[in-house]
Formats: structure tokens, sequence, C-alpha cells
């Protein structure tokens, strides 16, 4: 970083940057070939804002280029090059054909985090993290899966034949069962890895996940111990801008691999189809 990357970051505060564009499906439609991860591109989102000198974590220095009106730098060369370890990681999980489960525990971070999931195709959890999600999988499974075996009953509407009360009852326990594991009804395996956009607010997931040996891929601000995460990013994770850019290249990275794997899958299908169409002329052919 340069010393007028360090005056630009010392000119504001990180405030300045939590006021980034709102939404609550961003990921939706979006393009990612316009997505810019530069130095310059972290730098416009704010990725290098920390928070003060009096918060931050001893085990993060390593990842701070410098403190300005007191507030903590983080290395953004760093940055780039944690982010581009971690999408690599996950490209490989993905070829794995193991689900990625995406976690954000605090307000700012959740409409991202499940916008980013389901654009994916992948499982979320947002807001609350149920204890024993992944340590005691089988039962949160089983939960899951009576929510779906229940939205498949009303769509069908069998639910009709009962009294309004009965209805009632039965939707106000959908709408708790959806709050508990609505991100995750589709998880009908233990991730291969998890993306936490709020490290230092998910202590029980990165618990649970060391304990079941789950790699954990997570946004690490200055306030942070990185040393519960296996491949931490650091930067700012309060501001949307900053989240949603660096959400944005792991989530671009998973995508491009889904598709090569789907474009690979079909390749491989029709060179099945030719190799059989070959030995069945050769057999008409004798």
């Amino acid at each position: 970083m340069s010393e007028t990357t360090v005056a630009i970051a010392a000119s504001g505060a990180k405030q300045l940057v939590l006021a980034a564009e709102t939404g609550e499906n961003y990921f939706a439609l979006f393009d990612f070939a316009k997505l810019d991860a530069s130095l310059e591109g972290l730098l416009k989102a704010g990725v290098h804002f920390g928070h003060l000198k009096s918060r931050r974590h001893p085990k993060m220095d390593e990842y701070i280029y410098t403190t300005r009106k007191n507030i903590n730098i983080v290395d953004l060369e760093k940055t780039s090059e944690k982010l581009a370890i971690a999408a690599k990681f996950l490209s490989e999980v993905v070829k794995s054909g193991k689900p990625i489960l995406f976690v954000g525990m605090k307000k700012q971070t959740q409409d991202t985090v499940r916008s980013l999931a389901l654009r994916l195709g992948e499982s979320y959890v947002i807001d609350r993290w149920l204890g024993g999600t992944l340590t005691n999988f089988s039962c949160i499974r089983s939960r899951a899966k009576y929510l779906n075996e229940t939205h498949e009953k009303i769509g069908l509407g069998e639910f009709k034949k009962y009294t309004k009360f009965e209805q009632a009852k039965k939707s106000e326990e959908v709408e708790k069962l959806e709050r508990k594991v609505g991100g995750i009804r589709h998880m009908e395996q233990l991730p291969g890895a998890i993306v936490i956009a709020d490290v230092k607010e998910a202590e029980l997931v990165t618990r649970e996940a060391r304990k079941m040996h789950i790699p954990i891929v997570g946004i690490t601000d200055t306030n942070t111990d990185p040393s519960f995460v296996d491949y931490p990013v650091p930067g700012n994770d309060d501001a949307l801008s900053s989240l949603r850019l660096l959400f944005g290249f792991l989530g671009k990275a998973i995508l491009e691999t889904k598709e090569k794997v789907v474009a690979d899958k079909a390749a491989a299908k029709e060179t099945v189809k030719e190799t059989a169409k070959e030995t069945a002329k050769e057999k008409v052919a004798e």
C-alpha cells in the first residue's frame, strides 16, 4: 500500500462507508463480470477501514498496515492475497460436490449473505445459530425434512380440511421452523466449508465447525481473532460495500466453478454418446 492509499484511508472514518447501497436481494441479478477486486476496488469499497486502535486484536497485527487517526488500516495487499486463496479453496469444495454454508450473524450482513447463498443455490444461516446445527446434524436435518414435507402438503392443499384455528397453528409452526432451519432446509449433508461474514459474532459456529473438522472461510476485521478461521480474509466486516465486494469475489469463484462442473459433465455425456455411436457403427460394419 502506498502513502497515498494511507492518506485516503486516514481522511475518513469507518462510519463513512456504512451507508452503502441497500437492497434485500443484491446478488439476484448481479453481474459478477463487473466485479472490481483490484487494490483500487478494495480501497473504494472501504475494505481497509478497521476498528479503533484500542479494539485491535493482537493476532491481527500481521494484516494491519498502519494506524491513522486512531483507526487501524488493513493491508489490502494481504487482503487480496488471502481472498484469492480462499476463493481457490471454495472452488475445490465445489468440485468435490459438497455444499457450502453461508453464515451472517449481524443485522447488516444478513441480506447480503442470504442473497448470495440463494443466487448460488447454497444454504445459509442468518441472525441466530441453532446449537447443534453441525454437531447434531441428524436431528436438525429431521426438522428441515419435516418443514419441506409441510410445505409440500400446504402446496397440495392438504390443510384446507382443517379448521381455521388449526390452519393458523400450522402456519405459526411453519413460520417458527422457517426462522430456525429455513435457510438449511435443502442441505442434506454436512457442508464442505462454511463462509462467515462476521467471525467475531459467530463464536458458536466456529466452535462447532472446528469440532466437526469443517474448514472456515471468514471475513476477519481488526478486532477479530483470525486463528479461529482456516482461511481468514482481513477486511471491514461492517460496511455493506466491503462485505458485498469480498463475498461477491468468493461467490464469483463458486459460480464459475459450478458452471464449469456442469459443462464438463455435459461434455462427458456427449463423449459417451459419441463413443457408443461409433461402437455401434463398427459392429454393423462387421
